[in-house]
């Protein structure tokens, strides 16, 4: 029965990828990819009980981590055109 949930896993997974390739936005590529790296976590927790290993688990939560940092790093860029910009320093540049 958990290879069946791992391959239905794999199954939305590949689903979520053929969305972000399609997407007629950035969001909408931008919410599929964040899907794919949910459903990774969820696989890697999945595989970790299925072989034996709860050390996965762990591996899966810095994933999810880093799934979020990216998704705010991403958007944060498309909102105000690098990195790490404050609003401070954008008026500050401002004439």
């Amino acid at each position: 029965m958990l290879v069946a949930i791992a391959l239905a896993v794999l199954f939305s997974i590949g689903c979520a990828l053929i969305r972000a390739y399609l997407g007629p936005t950035l969001f909408d590529r931008l919410l599929a990819v964040n899907v794919v790296g949910s459903l990774t976590v969820l696989l890697i927790a999945l595989l970790g009980f299925i072989v034996g290993r709860p050390e996965f688990i762990d591996i899966a939560i810095v994933y999810a981590l880093l799934n979020y940092i990216g998704v705010v790093a991403v958007l944060q860029f498309f909102e105000s055109g690098r990195f790490g910009a404050s609003q401070r320093r954008s008026e500050e540049e401002k004439p």
